[in-house]
């Protein structure tokens, strides 16, 4: 008899992320011998704490298939973070009662390393209960930073976005540093990993003065501030890409809130300003900010078609491990070339990549921890290649809404503890 799956969208979306939805149910109902239907969690894990499951058998072929080319989360996300075994028991045996009263073998969880541990975790607790259940994790991170894989998808299209938008305001600000603004801050997501950061540093090829703070390199006012007033000396203008991850040497961030958000992280979000003002301050410097805070991760109508690929390779080859037999782990992209790029995809064992980071290694930054070097470039080129575009009409791209019908319950009402 087949089995259901279970897929749910968790912690921030991205420009591709249903993309991957699309290659895991587009995939799954190749298989109507081995699997059923796939159930969506309405966002996120609490849809299957809550059973509020979606039935995706409901949407017809066509409405998959556009989630292909639809930004953020079809199904909606979440930022609730089970923490171990000891602690949350009860929340993970009520995933398995769901499971089990809605006949689901297949669990694929979409997210980055805070959802690969969920999902080792959910292995382990249906193997010591005696439920058969093959857990698969899909990777996702617009930080780029989850271990094992030469990249993640959602990187890409926020690397691209990240990349022509330095460029653009770069040429903007060019065009006034004569009489007006002489400096332009974009802050750029990325805690712990500069990866986002980096791509705003693959403008210098096109003669841009930039300046790119890593969270990898620890800031010093003193030796930033000489580099910004050397590059308007000479150029007229300078554009700095801040990640918000960026820290002093005592590792206070420069953007910290002081608040923490559902997985226990400091919530960051203001280090363009911050730098902003130490360059008017101390330089004199006309300038102005931005922050792409939402608008990097969203934006589908320039997404990587690289990236746009993988997204639904990985969504795909994880139905393709769990139809082989294969539990508690993430499918992979592995670079076999630079140029011509060539990829293939493998496969990671979750106890080695739940709440791994992979940072930017050194000799990806330059010396002077300002730039990015050669081989950085190689690196990230491919991965901004080529454009996928959506259709559009009215001028505006035609993006999929699903209908999202829940299926019925089974279960009491479950509070979270």
């Amino acid at each position: 008899m087949p089995m259901n799956a279970f897929y749910a969208q968790s912690g921030g979306v991205t420009a591709v992320i249903n993309a991957s939805a699309c290659g895991v149910i587009e995939t799954a109902r190749r298989h109507p011998e081995r699997i059923g239907t796939v159930y969506a969690g309405r966002n996120g894990i609490l849809g299957a704490l809550a059973e509020d499951l979606i039935d995706t058998g409901a949407e017809p072929p066509e409405a998959i298939a556009a989630l292909r080319s639809t930004p953020s989360g079809a199904f909606g996300s979440c930022r609730y973070k089970l923490k171990s075994l000891d602690a949350h028991r009860r929340e993970y045996e009520r995933l398995i009662e769901v499971f089990k009263a809605h006949g689901i073998g297949f669990f694929f969880y979409n997210g980055g390393g805070d959802s690969a541990d969920t999902c080792h975790k959910v292995s382990q607790l249906s193997q010591s209960m005696g439920y058969p259940l093959a857990a698969i994790h899909i990777p996702k991170t617009i930080d780029n930073d989850l271990p094992l894989t030469d990249c993640c998808p959602g990187f890409g299209s926020v690397a691209k976005y990240v990349a022509v938008s330095t460029l653009e305001a770069s040429f903007d600000v060019r065009s006034m540093a004569a009489s007006s603004t002489k400096v332009f801050v974009l802050e750029v997501m990325g805690r712990h990993a500069g990866w986002i950061a980096a791509a705003g540093g693959l403008v210098e090829a096109q003669g841009v003065p930039v300046v790119v703070l890593f969270p990898e390199i620890a800031f010093d006012e003193a030796r930033f501030l000489a580099r910004v007033d050397a590059l308007v000396r000479r150029h007229g203008y300078c554009t700095v890409v801040v990640s918000e991850g960026c820290h002093h040497p005592d590792g206070t961030f420069l953007a910290e809130q002081g608040t923490r958000d559902a997985f226990g992280h400091a919530q960051l979000g203001g280090a363009a300003p911050v730098v902003a003002q130490m360059v008017k301050r101390a330089l004199g410097h006309k300038f102005h900010w931005a922050v792409a805070d939402y608008l990097q991760r969203s934006a589908r109508h320039i997404a990587s078609a690289t990236d746009v690929r993988q997204a639904y390779a990985v969504g795909q080859r994880a139905v393709e491990l769990a139809l082989e037999g294969h539990n508690a782990v993430m499918p992979t992209i592995e670079r076999t070339s630079d140029a011509p790029y060539a990829w293939r995809l493998g496969a990671a064992p979750l106890a080695a990549v739940a709440n791994a980071e992979k940072k930017m290694p050194r000799e990806f930054i330059s010396e002077d921890g300002y730039g990015i070097t050669e081989a950085c470039r190689r690196y990230l080129l491919p991965l901004i290649e080529g454009e996928d575009y959506p259709a559009y009409r009215d001028g505006l791209p035609v993006y999929a809404t699903l209908r999202n019908v829940a299926i019925e319950k089974k279960l009491p009402a479950f509070t979270l503890s």
